[in-house]
């Protein structure tokens, strides 16, 4: 259970918490709200100090029906932002959320060290490969489809059976390349209904037979506020509640916008435990 970041052995036998970084002007929850050098650094200066080990940079929204963003453009708005954070925080571990083999190139030589793909290679064939050669750990997510698509795609007779057996094919498929270092995370609200998600969630678990570490990110999800009946806004205590029952079904990161709650989850949930 430990993950290499830079020659640094990252020991996630106790959970570690990944804080968001949306950079796009469109992300369901905080789009818009990173858009200058200042609050940038502002949010990840107290993302740090309330204890992520990890901050996962977006510059592609993956939410459904997102708008379509050109390599170009996420390159544009991503590279900044990691020099920007690196040159201020120069021991931050940068993860960066994309599906693109390219952009994956680019910010791992830029000084991010983990990528984080929606697709597991889905949607860049390129992709795993070129994690190979970056020689860095790679999260791999369930999802079908694209952000455009994937909401009509939510079919399954048997989803979490369904969802074990695309890991087991991705993880071989990655292996074969030579990728050391391998993160699951099932993806919830990509090509689930809401029941789906649930499903997904009461049987957690049953990921531990894959033997790697998990994440879970279902922060302020619609999972949560439409079954409570509120928003993104009013979600946080729900995404605690959730975040907690991941803990206890073996979630070792968990992705979320509020690191310092997920972290009070992981104190609570380890002197539960012993």
């Amino acid at each position: 259970m430990t993950i290499n970041c830079k020659g640094n052995l990252i020991d996630l036998t106790l959970p570690k918490i990944m804080g968001i970084l949306n950079i796009t002007p469109n992300s369901f929850f905080d789009g818009g709200k990173y858009a200058d050098d200042n609050s940038v650094l502002q949010q990840v200066e107290k993302m740090l100090v309330d204890g992520a080990t990890f901050i996962d940079v977006g510059a592609y929204s993956s939410k459904p029906n997102a708008e379509f963003v050109s390599e170009n453009e996420e390159v544009s708005r991503l590279l900044p932002v990691i020099d920007l954070v690196l040159k201020h925080f120069p021991e931050t571990l940068i993860s960066v959320d994309t599906f693109r083999a390219i952009v994956a190139k680019k910010a791992i030589e830029n000084g991010a060290c983990i990528i984080n793909d929606i697709s597991a290679g889905s949607l860049d064939e390129n992709m795993m490969q070129t994690v190979a050669k970056l020689q860095v750990p790679y999260i791999m997510m369930h999802m079908k489809g694209n952000p455009q698509t994937m909401q009509s795609l939510a079919q399954y007779e048997n989803i979490v059976k369904e969802m074990l057996f695309y890991f087991s094919e991705k993880v071989a498929q990655a292996r074969s390349l030579g990728i050391n270092d391998l993160i699951i995370d099932p993806g919830f609200g990509f090509a689930k209904t809401l029941e789906q998600n649930f499903e997904a969630m009461n049987k957690l678990d049953l990921f531990q037979m894959l033997e790697l570490p998990l994440l879970v990110g279902i922060s302020r999800k619609s999972m949560i506020y439409k079954t409570l009946e509120t928003s993104a806004e009013f979600a946080l205590n729900g995404t605690t509640v959730l975040n907690t029952i991941a803990l206890q079904k073996g979630a070792k990161i968990l992705r979320v916008h509020d690191v310092k709650e997920a972290l009070e989850c992981v104190k609570l949930y380890n002197s539960l435990i012993g």
